[in-house]
Order: C-alpha cells, then sequence, then structure tokens
C-alpha cells in the first residue's frame, strides 16, 4: 500500500508542478528514484503522466480565458497577455517544446490554450518536452546511483 500512494505523491507533485503553482516534481522523482524501492519505468510513466495532465489544465483554462479577460479582477493585463499571444504567434506551437523549462513552460501552455492549438498536437509536443525531460533527469541520477 505504501507504495501505491509514493506513486499517487509523485503523481500529485507531477500535476501541481505543471499547474500554476509554485511546485518541484524533479526532487520527489530523484528521491524515488535513490531509494531503489520503485520501478524506474512505472516512476518514468507517473511523473510524466501527471505532468502533461497538469499542462493540460493550463491550456484548459487558456481556452476559457478570453471570456474573462476584460473583467477588471482578471490578474493578467491586456498588454501582457496581447505579448505573450504575439510570443506564440512568432514562435509558434514548438516554443511548447519548452514547456517544461521553470517559469515559462506553464504559462506557454496556457498561452496555447488561449491561442486555440489543437489538443492532439499539444499533447504529443508537450508529451514529449516532459517525458524527455524527465528521462534525462532519471539517467543522470542512475549514472549517479550506479557511479
Amino acid at each position: 500500500m505504501f507504495e501505491f500512494t509514493s506513486y499517487i505523491g509523485l503523481f500529485l507533485a507531477a500535476f501541481g508542478a505543471a499547474s500554476l503553482l509554485p511546485m518541484q516534481s524533479e526532487a520527489v522523482l530523484v528521491g524515488m528514484l535513490l531509494s531503489t524501492r520503485y520501478s524506474v519505468v512505472l516512476l518514468l510513466i507517473v511523473a510524466t503522466l501527471g505532468n502533461v495532465l497538469g499542462s493540460v489544465l493550463n491550456w484548459l483554462l487558456g481556452r476559457s480565458v478570453e471570456r474573462f479577460r476584460h473583467k477588471r479582477w482578471f490578474p493578467v493585463s491586456q498588454t501582457k497577455l496581447e505579448k505573450a499571444q504575439q510570443f506564440y504567434l512568432r514562435y509558434g506551437r514548438w516554443s511548447l517544446l519548452l514547456s517544461w523549462v521553470p517559469i515559462i513552460g506553464d504559462p506557454l501552455t496556457l498561452i496555447a490554450g488561449v491561442m486555440r492549438e489543437p489538443l492532439w498536437r499539444f499533447l504529443l509536443i508537450v508529451t514529449l518536452a516532459k517525458a524527455a525531460r524527465y528521462a534525462v533527469l532519471t539517467a543522470l541520477t542512475l549514472c549517479w546511483i550506479n557511479a
């Protein structure tokens, strides 16, 4: 039972880290890898799934943000939102390859929703980027363990 709840904890950490909340899933993943008690493949799948689903939440929020952008309580100024949209128009969907990067990745996934990026394409690019990040982190950790 402890093992199952640990995987759920990793999923929640990865999901939260992909949202606009300031969280880190990498430390949880590395800690679980260092313990050598868990399946490496399952850790990669759980972390990637949680992180991608958190990005989908951002995408969904972006899809619905347009109807609120002119409200006084809206947390982002019209200028900043337009600037982000211009960035996305300039660099396009391939900027989502940076969705794993701290600070800029989460807003990128939100803007992809605002810009109506098709979900299938969004999922493909974001999953590739986030899985690659976790795979590199896992490989480095395993090399360090076996050194």
